[in-house]
């Protein structure tokens, strides 16, 4: 791992490095950019670089890695490095693209500290990227081996659903006719459309029906941005996409998959974070899983609720099901008004919890879980978008 020198260094330069990421990461991006103006147009996602969440996130994950092999030298942070290992594996990064990160990201930080980047400071966090950077291409060399699909494949839209005003499922076939390969529920899947301005963009959507199938099945909620513009992959899919068009998928990704266990299980959403939870609880009726399974849900209301019957059809077919809604209005008299508590819900001694939804309701519900003696290691969740839970402490 990291060597005891450039421990050192590291050691000692953190403070100031952490304090200017935000900057860094910001002039990274815009001399990255410049000099590829595709990976904009093609890779990144466009909506979280204007908003600059994706340069939180990266920031947090280099801060965060650089402070793990300095406190513990000899362990890597596997957990943080699946989850972006599975994302860069969903959006096809090659391992090529990292020399070019590595040119930009330094020539930002040399921008930025001047002088303080002395060539041992520079050496020092030039180990801690390649160890981070080589970490994760071997951990994409091994998903992209076992997913079986290179780059993208075609399918054909065979059904779209409107489950909500602001929520449609769409169900596609393979277009070359060829088997439906499996994937474990919570997985997602990226999908790439091209936009009118010729940009081929990529966004993650959850499966929300179980393996199985001979469909791929997934639920897109159009985003409406408010002041800010709306979602252009959600907006385009509502607005262009119906029975018979083709749209690129990758392979399924993503570490929030339900294991094969018997254990009590917590699954808790929020809004469409419901989706993996979905195929899970499908998953769990078509297995017969015996040991409890507690159901949280929150929404603004039940008629927003996306694919609410399946939620609570699913639930009645298991043999220990418990399910709590909570709406925000409108409450029916088998849910409750307000945000999500557990106080009044029993949780299982070894539940293990998935969760999905905004972050705040997912910090809430992981308080909450831990006060209830549930193990911080089987608390597991899934965000929508650039992972911010490190960036916001």
């Amino acid at each position: 791992m990291l060597s005891e020198q450039s421990a050192a260094t590291v050691r000692a330069t953190l403070p100031a490095v952490g304090a200017s990421l935000g900057e860094i990461t910001e002039r990274f991006y815009d001399g990255l950019f410049t000099a590829h103006p595709e990976l904009l147009r093609d890779l990144f996602n466009r909506g979280n670089q204007a908003a600059g969440t994706q340069r939180q996130a990266l920031a947090a994950s280099i801060a965060a890695f650089a402070a793990h092999l300095v406190e513990h030298p000899d362990e890597r942070p596997d957990v943080m490095l699946s989850r972006i290992a599975h994302k860069h594996a969903s959006l096809g990064v090659a391992p090529e693209q990292y020399a070019i990160v590595h040119q930009h990201l330094f020539a930002a930080v040399t921008e930025v500290l001047g002088d303080a980047v002395t060539p041992e400071v520079a050496a020092a966090w030039d180990e801690v990227y390649w160890l981070m950077a080589n970490a994760l291409i071997a951990i994409e060399k091994r998903l992209y081996g076992a997913s079986g699909q290179t780059g993208w494949r075609t399918w054909r839209v065979a059904g779209r659903v409107e489950e909500t005003e602001d929520v449609a499922t769409f169900q596609l076939r393979p277009a070359d006719g060829d088997p439906v390969p499996d994937f474990r529920p919570g997985q997602y899947v990226s999908v790439r459309v091209e936009l009118p301005d010729g940009a081929r963009q990529i966004r993650q959507y959850s499966l929300s029906a179980a393996p199985g199938s001979p469909l791929r099945q997934f639920s897109v909620k159009r985003v409406r941005g408010g002041a800010a513009p709306d979602g252009e992959v959600s907006a385009h899919l509502h607005a262009r996409v119906h029975e018979g068009d083709v749209l690129e998928l990758s392979a399924p990704y993503g570490d929030l998959a339900l294991d094969a266990t018997e254990a009590p299980l917590l699954l808790a959403s929020a809004g469409i974070g419901v989706t993996p939870m979905i195929a899970m609880l499908e998953e769990l009726a078509r297995t017969g899983h015996g040991s409890p399974v507690t159901v949280v849900h929150a929404d603004r209301t039940p008629a927003a609720h996306a694919l609410r019957t399946d939620h609570e059809s699913f639930a009645a077919k298991l043999p220990d099901a418990d399910v709590h809604f909570w709406y925000e209005e409108g409450a029916h008299e088998s849910a409750r008004t307000g945000r999500v508590d557990l106080a009044t819900v029993a949780v299982a001694p070894g539940t293990r919890a998935y969760l999905c939804g905004p972050l705040p309701f997912m910090r809430a519900v992981r308080t909450q879980l831990l006060d209830k003696g549930v193990a911080p290691a089987d608390i597991h969740y899934e965000v929508f978008g650039p992972d911010l839970w490190l960036a916001q402490g």
